[in-house]
């Protein structure tokens, strides 16, 4: 009996217009042929440094998904997903790729996109309806949950984006924003828990 192909990703988070940064991330993405690329938030620093930031990853052809963080605006993450081919800003939308559902929130209780617990867990509800019957689902945030290991940082996490979490039953959720919980894991209800960063990990779902 055959089983279908896993989609192959690559997640990265907190770039800050790093350019060597962005360059070995696009290689990577290359080398281990991943269908698609995600950039959960802080993209730059304070909205500088955007020159070259989507082209290495654009040169691929592969779908890129992306979200502003704490230090990113709304208006430019919605100029780079106009700008640049197959890049999609999930802010608060969904995609379907292959067989799995993606939704996503970008943004932080403070800075330049900043949310209350309420919008965190409206904008995922939103964008939950439209792949809420897709077969594997993906939760991706740029801010961490409430409760999670990721608050050894002293940053506490949303506790809108934990109770997406517990009503929604993605199989996978990611987010970034606290650069030394990069790589940590855990189970939150039934969802697996990955802390992602600038040195991006490869997921299979």
């Amino acid at each position: 009996m055959s089983t279908q192909r896993k989609t192959r990703i690559l997640a990265a988070s907190d770039i800050h217009g790093n350019k060597k940064t962005i360059e070995a991330l696009a290689s990577q993405a290359e080398k281990e042929k991943v269908d698609l690329i995600i950039l959960a938030g802080d993209l730059t620093l304070w909205d500088m440094e955007t020159k070259g930031l989507i082209a290495p990853f654009a040169k691929l052809k592969k779908p890129i998904l992306i979200m502003p963080g704490n230090h990113d605006s709304t208006e430019l993450i919605e100029f780079l997903s106009e700008k640049y081919p197959n890049t999609k800003n999930i802010h608060g939308y969904s995609i379907k790729i292959n067989d799995v559902g993606i939704f996503g929130v970008g943004g932080a209780d403070f800075g330049n996109t900043n949310l209350d617990e309420n919008e965190f867990f409206e904008r995922l509800k939103g964008a939950h309806e439209h792949i809420k019957d897709s077969k594997k689902k993906l939760m991706v945030t740029h801010m961490h949950p409430y409760k999670s290991k990721a608050e050894f940082s002293g940053i506490r996490g949303s506790k809108g984006i934990r109770k997406a979490i517990k009503e929604f039953k993605p199989d996978l959720a990611i987010s970034g924003h606290i650069h030394e919980a990069e790589g940590l894991e855990e189970n939150i209800y039934d969802t697996h828990i990955i802390s992602i960063g600038r040195k991006g990990r490869i997921i299979e779902i």
